[in-house]
């Protein structure tokens, strides 16, 4: 009974433990998902905005004022996903909010990518802005062979 009840919980904090990306391990993924060049922005780009926002962590949340930015690539929930909060969320990538907190990082960039196109590309995150745009950032990719 006791080795069940140490697995079930071994289980459990397994279950709810986040994945945070190594930098390189990252730029590899958004790369092969076609990232680098995706709406006319740099593979680190993507990278520099997933450092500012996410700190590379799936599971980031940030709660503004009736609304919450979720993920890795901070998505907000208002105008992309539905986390069941807001009346009548946009939901413009038709996914629940808690699609973007998930290890396998697909649905994220397929939703980042909607916004991207959709949305106002990078320009709608304010922490690009302010700490990638129009910056050299050879260190995003710098060792990553990619």
């Amino acid at each position: 009974m006791k080795a069940l009840l140490t697995l079930a919980l071994l289980l459990l904090s397994a279950t709810v433990q986040a994945k945070v990306y190594e930098r390189c391990e990252l730029a590899k993924i958004l790369k092969s998902k076609g990232m680098h060049g995706h709406a006319g922005f740099r593979l680190a780009d993507w990278l520099c905005l997933v450092h500012h926002e996410s700190g590379y962590n799936t599971q980031a949340i940030t709660h503004h004022h009736r609304v919450a930015d979720y993920g890795i690539f901070q998505i907000k929930s208002r105008l992309w996903c539905d986390d069941g909060k807001n009346k009548n969320p946009r939901n413009g990538c038709g996914i629940p909010c808690s699609a973007l907190l998930q290890d396998d990082i697909t649905q994220a960039i397929e939703c980042v990518k909607t916004v991207a196109r959709h949305g106002e590309s990078l320009l709608a995150w304010m922490s690009w802005r302010k700490n990638c745009k129009e910056k050299d950032l050879p260190q995003y990719v710098q060792d990553c062979g990619v």
